[in-house]
């Protein structure tokens, strides 16, 4: 009986709250560690390929990602984490693509923290920049992605102040 509660314990030892496997809980320890892992696995050079199940534990199972485009009219496009590899992933290797925080405003409260990451990303030597809000909740051992939802910076919507580097 006691070797049985033993396996029990060391097999839950390797997987989160959600049943998904969990390699690595150290990475995803910090909201820092969390999101420099984000912006790490989405990008590389031209031929590099992504790490999808790095991408994939990162995010809740029933997170969203969500880009605003701003074309005529404001609009959201919804994807999963597996939606959104499956339709990036071959194209970020093809093109090579880099995306890197360069100032970040943060609030949390007991297990929720939102994040305001200001980017700026590089495709084929065109570079351009945007706001990612990130929610996040912490399960009391490691941080999940929730939901992330981004907006480039254009012409008629540059960002503001408060959200870039304080030089």
């Amino acid at each position: 009986m006691k070797l049985k509660f033993a396996i029990i314990i060391l097999l839950l030892s390797f997987t989160n709250n959600y049943g998904q496997e969990n390699e690595n809980p150290i990475e995803f320890s910090t909201l820092d560690s969390t999101i420099d892992i984000l912006y790490s696995v989405i990008s590389g050079d031209k031929g590099v390929e992504r790490n999808k199940e790095l991408f994939m534990s990162m995010f809740h199972p029933e997170a969203k990602l969500i880009a605003t485009t701003t074309k005529d009219m404001a609009k959201a496009l919804y994807f999963s984490p597996e939606d959104f590899s499956a339709r990036n992933f071959d194209r970020m290797k093809e093109i090579g693509f880099y995306e890197r925080e360069i100032y970040r405003v943060e609030e949390s409260f007991g297990n929720i923290a939102h994040i305001w990451s200001t980017y700026e990303k590089d495709i084929n030597g065109n570079r351009s920049r945007g706001i990612n809000s990130l929610q996040l909740m912490f399960d009391g051992a490691r941080w999940w992605i929730v939901n992330l939802f981004w907006q480039d910076e254009t012409g008629s919507n540059p960002l503001p102040e408060k959200y870039l580097p304080k030089d």
